[in-house]
């Protein structure tokens, strides 16, 4: 595996790809100034996790009968905008209210891990846009003698770990500034920002053509 290009060039550009700003950066500072480092720490293991989930359909050759099906990309396209707008919803709603998704106390939470977590994989799973990147970055580095599976899953590994360490060190960033961040005014802003925000992705997703 990666006779043809170096080791460094798939370091660079999934690390070029993790750390440009979109909508997986968004839920993370969301959830952390939610409810602190674990919230916003589980939500980036949640997406990082979709990541295996797009390298086993990319090796599997199912990414291609999704892509060439219309119907099928029109609907996991659909199902991850509304889940996104839904979220949005969430931030919007709270912001309307005048209070915050924010907490300011380190024991304080409003929702469960399990949530965090969920919010994080569904984001991801249910946007075809990893599909699409998955099914032209992995066959550059793809040796044909060995199984595309496994190859697949260690570039999702590699991809998984890039991923929790940048997303990881934005929700111990927004962790520390939790105490600024839960005063209302400030809370309100932030959860009307981040619900703009994830509204203008799920719209962007729902209008995504292949």
């Amino acid at each position: 595996m990666f006779d043809h290009f170096p080791f460094l060039a798939i370091i660079l550009a999934l690390a070029a790809l993790t750390m440009a700003p979109g909508m997986d950066t968004v839920l993370v500072l969301r959830n952390a100034a939610r409810g602190g480092f674990s919230d916003g720490f589980t939500t980036s293991f949640g997406i990082c996790s979709g990541l295996f989930v797009h390298a086993t359909i990319s090796a599997l050759g199912l990414s291609v009968i999704l892509l060439q099906s219309a119907y099928l990309f029109t609907l996991l396209k659909f199902a991850g905008a509304l889940f996104i707008v839904y979220l949005a919803f969430q931030s919007l709603l709270a912001a309307w209210r005048g209070h915050g998704l924010v907490v300011a106390s380190e024991g304080a939470r409003r929702v469960s891990l399990i949530t965090s977590f969920r919010e994080g994989i569904l984001s991801n799973v249910l946007n075809p846009k990893p599909i699409l990147f998955y099914m032209m970055f992995l066959p550059q580095f793809i040796d044909p003698t060995q199984s595309a599976l496994w190859q697949s899953l260690l570039v999702a590994g590699i991809h998984f770990l890039l991923g929790m360490l940048w997303q990881g060190g934005l929700a111990l960033m927004v962790h520390k500034a939790r105490r600024f961040l839960a005063r209302p005014a400030i809370a309100r802003t932030l959860n009307g920002a981040t619900g703009l925000l994830l509204l203008g992705f799920g719209i962007k997703l729902a209008l995504t053509h292949r």
